[in-house]
């Protein structure tokens, strides 16, 4: 029918979310601050852009044909954007899915028409029982089948080296100063460094890393130190092993945040910018405010922070009053509001 401006379906969605500019976080802040803000893809998260570059070079490669399945380990948000993009693509999806992911992401893959497959989070990355090493094994089981690996695949990296840099450095007019973004697989962080980088190699990158994690300590000293890991909350960042989809060379820095200020500040860019966000969304926005403290920026910086998934997705986690309390999050709360009212 003519004159109907309709997409053909949501993968045309995909990319292109818009850069949003934070003003009352960073109010007492010097720098100039901007969101690249993830959630407006229609899979709600960064791994739309994997998910979609991945299962198209593997149609053209043609080791993926309609019917066949997709396997993947993820944390969650991975999962549910190669669920999407298998039902529009004809593809079944097995998901080995970490048991830290949270409830509202479990659900969520199961809705899409994943099958699940939750595994224990606090296990070493070569124990059976490791999402990855259960991924492995069901791709091996299921005949006709991809086995994703994000942690390892290379295209994670390319995905973002052809959407998210270009994308940033069009709508920064090539003025950006400094990235700041989580490293989980390291996808993001190191395909958009790259593009960056060979278009201004004086851009900082500036990675945020999870206490518990290994990847700052790598960086650092080219070494995995077992000793660095313990359990920690946050989805979707930090590691227990070192990713093959990290370019650490293109990486300036790291620093690290705490679970519990990171889903505190989750929570504040909600009432103070109005952006429901995740939890390491939060966790960006922490070391943001780390890294100003350290007078890292000045007021010519032009920092973008890329926010990578939607509020939606940690209801009953970080927005949940109960959990929150549960993990003794609120107690620090608690003590510094009676501080300022002992002071009234």
């Amino acid at each position: 029918m003519k004159n109907i401006q309709a997409h053909e379906n949501v993968i045309a969605l995909i990319g292109n979310t818009p850069l949003i500019k934070l003003n009352r976080i960073t109010s007492k802040m010097a720098g100039n601050f901007y969101a690249k803000v993830e959630a407006f893809n229609p899979g709600h998260s960064a791994k739309d852009r994997i998910a979609l570059y991945i299962i198209e070079k593997a149609e053209e490669q043609g080791i993926l044909k309609p019917g066949d399945t997709i396997v993947e380990t993820t944390s969650g948000n991975t999962g549910f954007s190669i669920a999407m993009v298998s039902i529009l693509k004809g593809y079944k999806c097995i998901l080995a899915v970490s048991s830290k992911s949270s409830p509202d992401k479990i659900d969520m893959l199961k809705t899409m028409g994943a099958k699940v497959y939750v595994c224990p989070a606090h296990v070493p990355a070569d124990d059976p029982r490791s999402y990855y090493e259960v991924a492995k094994r069901l791709h091996e089981e299921t005949p006709g089948s991809i086995y994703i690996n994000q942690y390892f695949n290379q295209l994670n990296i390319d995905a973002h080296y052809h959407t998210t840099g270009p994308e940033i450095w069009e709508q920064t007019g090539g003025q950006i100063t400094h990235l700041v973004a989580c490293s989980g697989t390291g996808g993001t962080i190191s395909g958009t460094a790259r593009y960056l980088k060979e278009h201004n190699p004086n851009i900082k990158v500036l990675g945020i890393d999870a206490y518990g994690s290994v990847i700052q300590k790598y960086h650092e000293t080219r070494e995995l130190d077992k000793d660095e890991i313990y359990p920690y909350r946050i989805e979707g960042l930090g590691k227990n092993l070192i990713p093959a989809a990290t370019d650490f060379d293109c990486i300036d820095s790291f620093t690290k945040v705490t679970d519990e200020d990171s889903a505190h500040t989750a929570r504040e860019l909600a009432k103070t910018e109005g952006l429901l966000l995740g939890y390491t969304s939060g966790a960006a926005m922490q070391g943001i405010k780390q890294l100003s403290q350290e007078g890292v920026f000045d007021e010519d910086s032009v920092v973008v922070v890329i926010f990578p998934d939607h509020g939606s997705r940690y209801m009953s986690k970080i927005y949940n009053d109960e959990w929150m309390e549960q993990q003794g999050f609120m107690d620090t709360l608690k003590q510094k509001t009676k501080a300022v009212q002992h002071l009234k």
